[in-house]
């Protein structure tokens, strides 16, 4: 037999948990063929001595349905060895999308995720209302690797609503319209319904119409899941108590999966969110809690953001070029103008998206001077201390020696090593929790899954290989239905990644500005991902892209022809 891709003398890391092994791979027709010693002829022979073969990691969270439009890739994911992606998270989905109310739909994206409006009225043919007309176009859309996508919640509200959406509780009529609504995104393929109850608003500083409603609506929407028996509910969690109980008593009463997001945050206990999965473990039911590698951050720069852009005397120099900015800072006197400008308050203002801020001075205790990727880089206030100056004169000399290449790395919250692995480690948790495709100009979250890699198990030794890959592959296949992918076995699509266990790591972010209208973007690679592979066809080979576009879109078991 002749096969389309041979990948010789790996060690096969599967996906299942199970201890890594030495094989041969065989991939035909899109598919795992074979295993063993594996003498036939092949189109194409990888070594993969010395190299982990796993299943190609599965991205659960991404804000992707703009970027898919012009980004066939998913740049910076594929880097990383992401094979699929689901977005349409947090309920904001592009579809369904009323007559007219395209524009309305990207300024809300634009407040809620930091997407570029004029980087999406440009670069979306937009050809839908439906939510399976919006399928149909994605189909269309040329694919470098895997998209599925969930029906969101403020779509769907604006969709039957209309203006109504941003104010009033739906009425019975407007609920059965909304669940008709699902029920048809449902046999379409969407991956489920998702929908925010937590801190999102409009740009005109308003809640978002999914924080609008009553649980009796989220719960009418999640039983259209139920009765078809497909499709996960996901959520962006509101940490109140009362939201604590709403989801407590949905998660435990439906046999829908329920996934969400879960950080450490000093108003918010964890622990009691992880306790929801055990609970519902026990009943029956399946709750995935969504693990981030690392605290939630922002990245900033003289090429990307400043904190202090608010401030008037600030806010004039970033409205000149980066040339022209580099010969003002060459001013002493401005300087020390800047200085005093970054510890006065601006006065209060709408903070849309991750936005870049400094509230108090303390903070520079923790914000980093990103040296290289990883955890060993000093804080600005060290490095300060260091040279006796003060932090806001120090980002400005190390801007300017490295000609504003020099980033800053800022959590968003008080880092909780002990809380972060509390969750990586808690086994009802899956690692993902990118929001790629959002917050491009702010974060660089595409490597949580190659962080997972390097420091947690190779730093750390926290955990094993086989586990961490399981908890980006298999875990999430068996919860989000895509029994085809997320292990290496005979007849599944082979969604391959090959990596370098003694190297894997995220690389250095950079500024780049390809977006559609000239928007920037924060970009970051990988270092040690050899071949990144999705449907039988090399999609990357040591970070370029080989040409090929095999990616496909994902649905759910009923839009496959599977009972429901």
């Amino acid at each position: 037999m002749s096969y389309d891709i041979v990948i010789k003398s790996g060690t096969i890391i599967d996906g299942s948990g199970g201890v890594a092994y030495k094989s041969d791979i065989a991939v035909k027709d899109g598919r795992i063929a074979a295993f063993g010693r594996i003498s036939d002829a092949a189109a194409q022979v990888i070594d993969a001595s010395d190299l982990v073969v796993a299943p190609g990691i599965i991205d659960a969270h991404t804000h992707l349905d703009a970027q898919v439009a012009w980004d066939p890739l998913a740049t910076s994911s594929c880097w990383h060895g992401v094979t699929s992606a689901v977005m349409g998270n947090c309920g904001f989905s592009l579809a369904p999308c009323r007559e007219g109310w395209k524009e309305k739909i990207i300024r809300g994206l634009e407040a809620v995720e930091a997407i570029p409006a004029d980087a999406m009225l440009s670069g979306i043919d937009w050809r839908w209302t439906t939510y399976p007309q919006y399928l149909e176009n994605l189909d269309r859309l040329p694919k470098g690797i895997n998209f599925g996508g969930y029906i969101g919640h403020t779509a769907l509200r604006t969709f039957v609503m209309g203006e109504r959406a941003y104010s009033d509780k739906a009425t019975d009529e407007d609920i059965a319209a909304m669940q008709a609504q699902v029920r048809e995104a449902l046999r379409a393929g969407a991956m489920g319904f998702s929908t925010s109850r937590g801190e999102h608003i409009t740009p005109e500083g308003k809640p978002v119409p999914s924080r609008i409603c009553d649980w009796d609506e989220v719960r009418s929407l999640v039983k259209v899941l139920e009765d078809a028996n497909v499709g996960v509910f996901e959520l962006a969690r509101d940490v109140s108590d009362v939201g604590y109980r709403q989801l407590r008593e949905l998660a435990l009463g439906t046999s829908v999966p329920v996934t969400f997001g879960c950080v450490p945050r000093i108003e918010d206990s964890y622990t009691r969110w992880l306790d929801i999965a055990d609970e519902a473990a026990k009943r029956g039911g399946r709750v995935a809690i969504q693990a981030h590698t690392r605290t939630l951050n922002c990245v900033w720069c003289f090429e990307s953001q400043l904190p202090w852009e608010r401030h008037p005397v600030w806010r004039d120099l970033r409205k000149l070029s980066l040339a022209e900015q580099k010969v003002a800072l060459h001013d002493k006197d401005f300087q020390r103008k800047l200085v005093a400008a970054a510890y006065e308050d601006p006065g209060r203002a709408i903070e849309m998206g991750t936005v870049a801020r400094i509230k108090d001075p303390k903070e520079f205790e923790v914000i980093t001077v990103l040296r290289r990727p990883g955890r060993t880089n000093p804080s600005i206030a060290a490095e300060a201390r260091e040279r006796g100056v003060d932090p806001v004169q120090l980002v400005i000399d190390l801007s300017l020696e490295s000609d504003f290449k020099q980033m800053f790395f800022q959590p968003l919250q008080v880092p909780d090593q002990d809380g972060t692995w509390a969750i990586i480690n808690h086994p009802h948790s899956v690692v993902t929790f990118s929001d790629s495709g959002a917050h491009a100009s702010q974060i660089c979250d595409y490597s949580l899954q190659t962080e997972l890699l390097s420091y947690w198990v190779r730093e750390r030794q926290a955990l094993t290989l086989e586990r961490a890959v399981r908890k980006i592959t298999f875990d999430i296949a068996s919860v989000w239905g895509l029994h085809d992918r997320g292990l290496l076995r005979e007849g599944l699509a082979a969604d391959i990644m090959i990596f370098d266990p003694a190297r894997i790591a995220p690389a250095y972010p950079q500024v780049v500005h390809d977006l559609p209208a000239g928007a920037l973007r924060l970009t970051q690679k990988a270092i040690g991902m050899h071949y990144t592979i999705v449907n039988g066809q090399v999609l990357m080979r040591n970070g370029e892209h080989t040409g090929a576009l095999p990616g496909t879109v994902l649905r759910n078991r009923w839009a496959r022809g599977g009972a429901h």
